[in-house]
């Protein structure tokens, strides 16, 4: 991070939370989970990631979390990612960011709309590169396996290679054109937002499950603001750093998945 409101983002979450933070996911995978490791990565702030670091009692609060009728005031949740501050509960991958990012510096501190557009740039790349990836290889049914939907998979892969994705990367060309940028550096407010990692692990995941499709938008040198984003924050020394050491989860089973028969012909 080079820029001053880089420089706040980083001085902020340096600032040790009144309660320690605390995320239940799924073991052993990236999935939705790694949108907000990223963030707490990003800015060098503590958290424990529950199941990883004790697997047995990490589950079983899970499980519990996942089946309870909710504490104190906090509702019930659906599904992991599940975050934990002291008292408070959330579930929903853009309901926790909306609570982290002003927490961890990754929205303007002088901005009284900032939080609300960098939510809709985070939910736009969540739908893109996130959901819609999952859907091409369970187009028919969640609970059903790959291999029982295959032909319908090809399908829809080939219609979010050919449609999909080239008209989410161009959404978000034009974001980083736009004056709300203030720059092109970054997504909004020229610093280092949420939005901005959640765009990050999504294109990451697209290549992983479509190496030869990205590799050929690459090639054509299209999309390059999207791709320079990519690169800068890839590059940032905190993330580098996660990206280095075993804490950054291997790819399988999860939301991208690399079906080679689903890749670009």
């Amino acid at each position: 991070m080079t820029s001053s409101a880089s420089k706040r983002a980083r001085t902020t979450a340096s600032s040790e939370p009144s309660e320690p933070y605390l995320l239940h996911y799924w073991p052993t995978i990236p999935g939705r989970g790694e949108f907000i490791r990223l963030c707490f990565e990003a800015t060098s702030t503590p958290y424990t990631d529950v199941t990883n670091s004790d697997r047995n009692t990490g589950m079983q609060t899970l499980k519990s979390l996942t089946s309870e009728p909710g504490m104190n005031s906090n509702p019930p949740h659906f599904a992991p990612p599940i975050f934990q501050h002291g008292s408070l509960y959330l579930s929903q991958v853009p309901a926790i960011l909306l609570y982290l990012g002003p927490k961890l510096g990754l929205v303007p501190s002088d901005d009284d709309t900032a939080a609300h557009h960098i939510n809709q740039l985070a939910l736009t790349a969540l739908d893109g590169f996130s959901n819609e990836p999952h859907d091409a290889h369970h187009p028919i049914a969640m609970g059903d396996y790959y291999e029982s939907q295959k032909d319908a998979a090809k399908r829809r892969a080939t219609d979010y290679l050919a449609n999909r994705l080239p008209k989410f990367l161009a959404y978000f060309e034009r974001a980083l054109s736009s004056e709300a940028s203030k720059g092109g550096e970054y997504l909004y407010g020229g610093q280092l937002t949420y939005a901005d990692l959640v765009l990050w692990q999504g294109l990451d995941g697209v290549a992983f499950a479509f190496p030869k499709a990205v590799a050929k938008i690459q090639g054509r040198r299209e999309y390059m603001k999207v791709w320079m984003l990519y690169e800068r924050v890839k590059r940032l020394q905190a993330v580098k750093a996660y990206l280095d050491s075993e804490r950054r989860l291997p790819y399988s089973n999860g939301i991208w998945r690399n079906y080679k028969e689903l890749d670009d012909d």
